[in-house]
């Protein structure tokens, strides 16, 4: 065979990827080359890979085992609050009816004590000077917007606060609150308290003793309640109600007049279908409101039993918003664990194909290496 021969047999074959070309262009044709355009007349197979995932073959695998293990995590988290959410709900639904009939009974009889002129304490409606923030937050992360929401919340009620010219403070509750109010010394914090793992009476009192103190002794002139209320397990709204003095129409009503009180309850049965959770839906009719008549023949003297009762309210009343804020704190930590885990999924199946096509190129061009090498010793 002619030199010639070989130089014309080399350059005439199909081209080969562009890297593997030039490896082999120096070594296995040394004369020269009049005209490479022989090289463009085949159309050679280019790997394609995803444009946001660029990386090796070795780098992909292991950021497929980091998914995996990412997955397992967030899959645990998510039947885990899922377990707990049940109980807390049920807190939360068998703890509504008391705290709204004892507002009203409270109401009725504060207002045959007005009738009879008997100043009580906590019931004094008086100018507004200072204005008591009861922000009660989560104690950990990994739940969505739940805590963020809370405290904008929060940051909009000092900033209406502000505008009206009153003065505020704040009593946090939960160790994110704490946390985030620890970073901002320009707001005013009065107290910070540890959340326990489940709303207990015992905390409730603990708050509730605290708000007593600073009413009582009008350090303050209102107290106002911001928690997240629980809806349903795809739903929780922040709210603002005020504690002292006493609702003047016997409901729970935030700073604009409406009634924050749920009317009817998604109550939310945790089952198991092909092997996966799965909810179901039950509707939960609210109790009717009774009418309760002002004319009542105590006893006792109105502000004994009232002072005797208002203990009562004010640990029923910071009782039902951290059983709210905790079953809201679950429902958003298994949505973002649910929502974690389906991106995980996904971002699994996209590593797998950007793998795979890398995986694929390589042994291409492998191939093409060893033909490539055999045709030109022939």
């Amino acid at each position: 065979m002619s030199t010639s021969n070989l130089s014309t047999r080399v350059i005439s074959k199909p081209s080969i990827h562009e890297s593997v070309s030039l490896s082999f262009r120096s070594q296995l044709n040394p004369f020269p080359v009049l005209d490479p355009t022989p090289f463009s007349r085949t159309n050679v197979y280019q790997p394609s890979t995803l444009p946001s995932i660029q990386n090796g073959i070795r780098e992909l695998r292991e950021r497929i085992e980091t998914v995996k293990n990412t997955k397992k995590v967030t899959e645990a988290m998510k039947l885990v609050a899922a377990a707990k959410v049940r109980r807390a709900q049920e807190a939360v639904i068998n703890g509504r009816p008391f705290a709204e009939t004892l507002v009203e009974v409270l109401y009725s009889i504060n207002e045959q004590c007005q009738l009879e002129d008997v100043e009580i304490p906590l019931t004094a409606i008086r100018p507004v000077k200072k204005v008591a923030l009861v922000t009660i937050t989560g104690d950990r992360g990994l739940c969505g917007g739940f805590n963020n929401a809370v405290l904008k919340k929060v940051e909009t009620r000092i900033e209406e606060l502000k505008n009206l010219g009153l003065d505020y403070t704040v009593i946090s509750v939960g160790k994110k609150g704490n946390a985030y109010f620890r970073r901002r010394p320009s707001v005013n914090v009065d107290t910070t308290i540890e959340r326990e793992y489940f709303p207990t009476s015992k905390e409730a009192q603990v708050i509730a003793d605290n708000v007593f103190s600073l009413f009582v002794s009008e350090e303050i002139d209102k107290v106002e309640l911001v928690y997240t209320k629980f809806v349903s397990l795809i739903k929780s709204d922040p709210v603002i109600h005020t504690l002292l003095p006493l609702s003047a129409k016997g409901e729970v009503r935030d700073v604009s007049g409406k009634s924050v009180d749920a009317s009817e309850d998604e109550f939310f049965r945790l089952t198991t279908r092909e092997g996966k959770l799965t909810l179901e839906r039950d509707r939960v009719t609210g109790l009717k409101r009774t009418e309760f008549s002002p004319n009542y023949q105590f006893e006792q003297h109105p502000a004994q039993i009232l002072d005797a009762l208002m203990p009562l309210y004010l640990n029923s009343q910071i009782l039902r918003a951290l059983q709210e804020s905790y079953a809201s704190e679950l429902a958003a930590r298994m949505n973002a664990m649910s929502n974690a885990t389906d991106n995980a999924v996904e971002l699994k199946k996209n590593l797998s194909i950007a793998y795979n096509r890398e995986r694929q190129a390589k042994i291409t061009g492998e191939i093409l290496e060893i033909i490539a090498g055999a045709e030109a010793l022939m």
